[in-house]
């Protein structure tokens, strides 16, 4: 899979990019680049920019000067988090609590991603943390939970494994759809309310956020039409919630 920039209007580009399992299944990675008010640019998430793309990328940001920010909204995305701090020396590399244990040679900022502080030095962007779920789960193998953000003046949600597309990207043309990350039932917190609150925050997610540009992470991006997000995300809580409470 070669890298591929995606401009999306407004400042906001995806990147697509490769993530190979046991060096053999690419099932593929992604981060975004979103220019600031200011002129600035941060990146949301860490990718090792290569060939075509990373000319391009440099070419933008005065040879990677003007990036200011990384935001590593995944606490379990973190293989590209040491070459990224490499390739723009300069920026504030922000992640959660997991990040400076699995990247310890990056100088990480003490604010984490998912923090007020982050959120309010970016008005450019919306951020919402998923209720309900572990956003790092006690058991490594699950990965439910991120930060998701959202960029509203290019109607782009950047998105790692908390929701995902179909694997056919064939689909989304005929019926576009938004899935839950497989082991959600698993990230669900221990108590009571888990399910129900996980799901009111996704519905009020999904009424919230005007979702054109729909970026995950390992799968691919879709194209919405007014409402269709909203439509696809509901649809999915109302299927999904029976097997939530039954977890």
């Amino acid at each position: 899979m070669s890298d591929k920039i995606y401009d999306l209007g407004s400042g906001f580009w995806n990147i697509r990019g490769s993530f190979k399992v046991g060096g053999v299944l690419d099932v593929g990675a992604h981060c975004s680049l979103v220019k600031l008010q200011s002129g600035k640019f941060i990146f949301i998430d860490s990718y090792t920019l290569t060939d075509e793309v990373r000319k391009q990328v440099m070419t933008m940001t005065n040879d990677g000067r003007d990036v200011e920010a990384v935001l590593n909204v995944h606490p379990y995305h973190t293989v590209h988090c040491e070459q990224m701090a490499k390739d723009f020396p300069q920026a504030t590399f922000y992640g959660s609590r997991r990040h400076p244990e699995q990247a310890p040679d990056v100088d990480w900022s003490p604010d984490l991603v998912e923090s007020e502080a982050v959120a309010e030095r970016y008005p450019e962007l919306k951020f919402s943390l998923p209720k309900g779920i572990y956003y790092i789960a006690p058991e490594e193998s699950v990965h439910a939970g991120s930060l998701l953000v959202y960029h509203p003046a290019s109607k782009s949600l950047h998105v790692d494994d908390t929701f995902v597309t179909p694997p056919l990207k064939v689909l989304d043309a005929v019926l576009p759809e938004v899935l839950l990350q497989p082991d959600t039932d698993k990230a669900l917190r221990n108590t009571p309310d888990a399910v129900e609150q996980y799901c009111d925050w996704a519905i009020k997610l999904a009424h919230d956020w005007d979702v054109r540009h729909f970026c995950a992470a390992h799968t691919h991006m879709i194209e919405f039409k007014k409402g269709e997000f909203e439509q696809a995300l509901l649809k999915t809580i109302e299927k999904q919630r029976p097997k939530l409470e039954k977890a």
